[in-house]
């Protein structure tokens, strides 16, 4: 692991080929919406498929066409809860590939000055202790807004939980992967430090302004 990036268990970096390709998109300030919106849900898929490598899974017993054989299922139901809004450009790809998956929302916006999250909505399945849940969040800057996202999740119950980004930061990765030993974190990147405006550097800029053209 590169010396910059946290030394953490429940730290998992997705560095392949294909990862690197979608986040050099993302990167790209040069890169139209359209392009951005799918490049993110691209780097999606390749991080969701990641993150379920830890997910809990049952044996069951099925039909093939020629004869019985004990396969493999993911043991619980989950639950995709996205970030506002940024989150929102992660969720089409993971839908792609859990598409009975629930969804839960979860609003927080950043204080511009103290650059504290600001909770403003809240909708999270009933029995969230049944759910594997995967946080999307494609920017992990101070980490403020994804410790209190899950904080809220494990108000509302949630034992399993792993988040999933684009990019990250230093800071932000030492400060949840602290504080909240129990979740897991995927990210395609782990960019050094945050500019005075807690913005990552080098980044990809500001994520949901870049997905929704409010630039």
């Amino acid at each position: 692991m590169d010396e910059a990036v946290p030394e953490a268990k429940n730290l998992h970096i997705v560095d392949g080929p294909l990862a690197r390709q979608k986040l050099k998109t993302l990167r790209d300030e040069n890169t139209r919406t359209p392009e951005f919106r799918q490049a993110m849900k691209e780097l999606a898929l390749i991080v969701v498929a990641e993150a379920t490598h830890t997910m809990p899974t049952n044996t069951v017993r099925v039909r093939t066409p020629l004869v019985e054989t004990e396969v493999q299922e993911i043991s619980g139901p989950v639950c995709l809860v996205p970030v506002l809004r940024a989150g929102l450009g992660m969720l089409d790809g993971a839908l792609a590939l859990l598409p009975d998956a629930t969804v839960g929302f979860m609003g927080l916006q950043r204080d511009e000055e103290t650059a504290e999250p600001v909770e403003y909505y809240v909708n999270l399945p009933r029995n969230l202790e049944e759910y594997l849940v995967l946080v999307l969040d494609p920017m992990l800057a101070t980490g403020g807004s994804l410790s209190a996202t899950i904080g809220k999740l494990k108000e509302y119950g949630a034992r399993w939980i792993s988040c999933l980004h684009a990019v990250a930061a230093v800071p932000g990765v030492e400060r949840v992967t602290a504080e909240h030993p129990d979740a897991n974190f995927y990210t395609a990147a782990v960019d050094p430090e945050l500019d005075e405006r807690a913005f990552i550097v080098p980044g990809l800029g500001d994520a949901g302004d870049r997905l929704y053209g409010t630039l």
